[in-house]
């Protein structure tokens, strides 16, 4: 079973932006060690003769026809939103004038 220390999450977490509790680090330290075992067990799976593949099943795009149809008029698309300015959607600052 490869394990994983707390050093090497800590630093995991750091390069991921995350702050993690001790608990979390030891959680976690546990979790990252189980997927890396698991990886080695699929690194020992004859592969020999099998062809490489993305999915298991053939997949392929299904396409419809673009076609215009109608809108969704400004009442029904404003229904739910939490704030509105009829007709458009009201949304929290994000810029100041410096910043524009």
């Amino acid at each position: 079973m490869t394990q994983i220390d707390e050093q090497q999450v800590r630093h995991i977490a750091h390069l991921s932006r995350l702050e993690l509790s001790d608990a979390e680090i030891a959680q976690y330290g546990k979790q990252l060690g189980d997927i890396l075992t698991y990886v080695e067990t699929l690194n020992e799976v004859e592969t020999e003769g099998v062809e490489p593949t993305a999915h298991a099943m053939p997949i392929s795009n299904v396409f419809r026809a673009d076609a215009p149809g109608e809108s969704l008029g400004v009442d029904k698309a404003l229904h739910n939103a939490p704030d509105k300015a009829t007709p458009y959607f009201k949304v929290p600052k994000v810029l100041d004038q410096q910043s524009a």
